[in-house]
């Protein structure tokens, strides 16, 4: 059986794991052992940072739309309740984009709520 030399693979390795750790800060971006541990730590963090943008939108939205209500008179709370007592299925994203950019738009749903 012949003999099988792993240096070429490992070398691949540590440069894919050095070449993905190269903004770090000091031996994390320099050194296999701590840049390994770097990156596990990185992605750990990419994963939560993903989670958190989705609930940072939502709160952005929600505070868009309440500015933009209280304009009006009307409270975040009453609004929501009032639209899907009416059955209008438009999620806080679109109305956070009419009540910032088209206005007028958004005041035709406030009216076609409260008529």
């Amino acid at each position: 059986m012949p003999r099988i030399k792993r240096g070429v693979t490992s070398h691949r390795k540590h440069k894919k794991v050095l070449s993905q750790t190269k903004g770090h800060r000091g031996g994390r971006s320099k050194l296999i052992r701590e840049a390994k541990s770097s990156l596990l730590h990185a992605g750990q963090y990419a994963f939560a940072g993903r989670k958190l943008r989705k609930r940072d939108m939502r709160r952005l939205w929600i505070t868009q739309m309440g500015i933009a209500l209280r304009n009006e008179g009307l409270s975040y709370s009453k609004f929501i309740s009032d639209l899907h007592e009416k059955n209008i299925n438009l999620d806080r994203k679109i109305l956070a984009d009419l009540a910032v950019h088209n206005l007028e738009d958004f005041k035709k749903i406030i009216a076609k709520i409260y008529s």
